[in-house]
């Protein structure tokens, strides 16, 4: 378990992590969400004793990360797939680790095997891509058989079978029992793979809550409807007490209504339906629509990103004269 109370990071006057209080629990797999600034590599390092709070306190366990000894027994972690030496082979990478925190050998061979690295544990990481690179970090985090694990991007670089295996793997683990802990910006793949969320903007707490209700409580729900006695059934559902919404394209949406119910109705008064569908918003919606006052840096797409780059500062005459845009 994780617990994290008023925990606070200050550069100078720049507030990275601002009073978060939450609690990573076994047995299920929590997702970090958050855009870009906010606070979450930071919060994660904290975690891990990588830097130090200016106020509040994170525990792993019940005790502080520095207080641990042999800490990959108990916490492993993947922060960043490069931080390893290059000119080491994987095999000797994950030997280090296991004879600085007192883990047989035997593990690395495990491990290795887990990740599908065993073929290439006597090359050098200098060589490995991306994707290798991040199997090798995953490695090492389950280096020391730890009941709590997090990882950061865990998914970047892997192919469509790594993504599948990495999803099975976190969901593998939260299933024994295990405090699995993982940000991603990747929502497709978040929201297949988390059970609970937490949220922060701006280094402040948003949501703390499950998958379900963080996406009800952020979205709107409905059912839609086409059908060729669009009137009629109009006349019957708003007798009903339904909310009805008509969209231009003469399709019908019913706000916080079940198609169970708004099917039987029709058949009731022998209306035809062509279409009767339960509507309900994806996770990135979701979080967009909660996230969208906490967005550090925006990105503006419009009638300049297609206008010709400015042109050079004036200097002295050119060779090639006053056309700048003239090819040399």
């Amino acid at each position: 378990m994780i617990e994290l109370s008023g925990l606070t990071k200050r550069y100078g006057e720049k507030v990275a992590v601002n009073n978060l209080t939450f609690t990573v629990r076994p047995g299920i797999v929590t997702g970090f969400l958050g855009p870009n600034g906010a606070g979450k590599s930071t919060t994660m390092r904290m975690m891990l004793g990588l830097d130090r709070p200016t106020a509040g306190d994170v525990r792993i366990d019940g005790q502080h990360y520095d207080r641990l000894k042999d800490p990959l027994k108990y916490i492993g972690a993947l922060l960043d797939a490069k931080a390893m030496h290059g000119g080491r082979s994987a095999f000797n990478h994950l030997l280090c680790l296991a004879q600085s925190n007192g883990i047989p050998k035997s593990r690395v061979h495990e491990v290795l095997d887990t990740v599908g690295l065993t073929s290439v544990a006597r090359k050098k990481a200098k060589g490995f891509s991306l994707g290798m690179g991040q199997r090798l970090g995953i490695a090492g985090a389950l280096l020391g058989d730890p009941r709590i694990l997090m990882f950061d991007e865990p998914v970047n670089g892997l192919d469509p079978e790594g993504i599948h295996w990495i999803r099975n793997l976190m969901k593998s683990l939260a299933a024994q029992g295990r405090t699995v802990f993982v940000s991603s910006h990747l929502m497709s793949e978040m929201a297949l793979t988390a059970d609970h969320l937490v949220v922060i903007g701006q280094g402040r707490l948003l949501a703390d809550t499950s998958m379900a209700d963080f996406i009800a409580q952020n979205s709107r729900s409905f059912v839609r409807i086409r059908t060729p006695q669009r009137e009629r059934l109009l006349d019957v559902l708003r007798g009903a007490g339904f909310l009805v919404v008509e969209t231009g394209s003469g399709v019908l949406e019913v706000d916080d209504g079940k198609s169970e119910h708004i099917g039987e109705l029709a058949a009731q008064h022998q209306i035809v339906l062509h279409e009767l569908s339960p509507q309900r918003a994806s996770l990135e919606e979701a979080f967009m629509q909660l996230t969208a006052e906490s967005v550090e840096y925006h990105a503006h797409a419009g009638a300049d990103a297609g206008a010709p780059a400015d042109p050079p500062p004036a200097g002295p005459p050119q060779p090639w004269g006053d056309d700048w845009t003239r090819s040399r």
